[in-house]
């Protein structure tokens, strides 16, 4: 990943590169290999991930629809 610093501005390249990694779950992904995790708390996991996104998707058809 690759930030342009301009007029010699780090803080702002900083903030450029910190959101980039955001959007991109590259904190996230540091934060879960902190810590070795079992393949099946693993699988837990991304299921339970997999069960809130339908979920939220779900609500937000509803809502648009006007339920």
């Amino acid at each position: 990943m690759q930030v342009l610093v301009r007029d010699n501005n780090v803080d702002q390249a900083l903030k450029v590169l910190k959101k980039k990694m955001q959007r991109e779950g590259i904190f996230r992904e540091m934060k879960l290999r902190r810590n070795y995790e079992k393949p099946s708390e693993r699988r837990a996991r991304e299921k339970a991930e997999a069960v809130r996104r339908a979920r939220k998707l779900e609500r937000k058809r509803l809502e648009r629809e006007g339920f």
